[in-house]
């Protein structure tokens, strides 16, 4: 995985869950009742019941193929956005970001809500703006002294604390990840695949799919893989993925997880939001 928007200038351990996300507290989760189980996600058709042989992951993989469609009908969307992710064997603590995403141009308006040491700073990219480049409003007496800056979306100060680089954020690029990912596993074996209907996140229900790779191989990226998928939105708004334990009967080793919450779709977005110059944002 790739390594590298905690400081641009310098969801959960093992349980499936009913989580409400909130910037001073996160509820514990649950795990599901018995019989929860699912043989596929009944609440849309374009899931194939698993055939007889075949991986555990291809009924997924035709769910996934299907719904990218949609999320490609998406024009935009915006929400408030959560990420923890360990980054050189170190798991930092939840970053909260106001978010907004446009899929064409990508372009992406992100506001820190917190923690409280990058409350208030701003981020905008916008492909083929900018010099190509993310525009960066640091918060406090860095953004006093300094002011903008513009940074390469995959060099050293915009990848500080990030696995990823802005140009992958949102849940289009989630599920073509995600994608790539499961087409990749389905090469091999030694893969356990679950769905649990009736879980929420943030009051929203869901159902989540669980893949499992017992043993750690080096073709495997993952231990353990869940997405939840919005049942009403037809769209996944959580991930998280757990490594190994790293001694025999240890706990799962939480590496990533992303969750979108309060999501309001197609909101007619324009150049305006995603412009240095907005009034309404704090660019200097």
């Amino acid at each position: 995985m790739k390594h590298g928007m905690h400081s641009l200038i310098a969801l959960f351990a093992c349980g499936l869950a009913t989580v409400s996300f909130a910037p001073a507290a996160l509820a514990q989760e649950q795990k599901p009742a018995a019989g929860q189980i699912i043989a596929k996600r009944p609440t849309f058709e374009t899931v194939s019941a698993e055939q007889p042989a075949e991986h555990p992951l291809l009924p997924v993989l035709r769910w996934a193929q299907a719904g990218l469609t949609n999320i490609r009908n998406i024009k935009d969307y915006q929400c408030t956005f959560i990420k923890r992710e360990r980054i050189d064997g170190k798991l930092g603590e939840h970053e909260y970001y106001f978010c907004k995403v446009r899929h064409n141009p990508l372009s992406i308006y992100l506001y820190f809500l917190a923690p409280e040491s990058v409350k208030g700073q701003e981020v905008i990219y916008v492909k083929g703006e900018n010099n190509n480049k993310l525009v960066a409003q640091p918060n406090g007496f860095k953004g006093r002294a300094i002011g903008t800056v513009e940074l390469a979306t995959d060099g050293m100060f915009a990848m500080q604390g990030n696995r990823y680089p802005i140009t992958e954020l949102g849940i289009l690029n989630l599920t073509e990840r995600l994608i790539a990912s499961g087409s990749q596993d389905t090469k091999y074996g030694e893969c356990e695949v679950k769905f649990f209907k009736g879980t929420k996140i943030n009051g929203r229900p869901c159902t989540c799919i669980q893949a499992v790779h017992p043993v750690p191989r080096r073709n495997f990226i993952y231990h353990i893989a869940r997405v939840f998928i919005d049942d009403e939105l037809v769209i996944p708004i959580r991930y998280a993925a757990w490594s190994w334990p790293k001694t025999p009967g240890g706990e799962p080793v939480l590496e990533e997880e992303y969750t979108y919450l309060n999501l309001k779709i197609n909101n007619n977005f324009t150049d305006a939001d995603f412009d240095r110059n907005n009034p309404a944002y704090h660019f200097h």
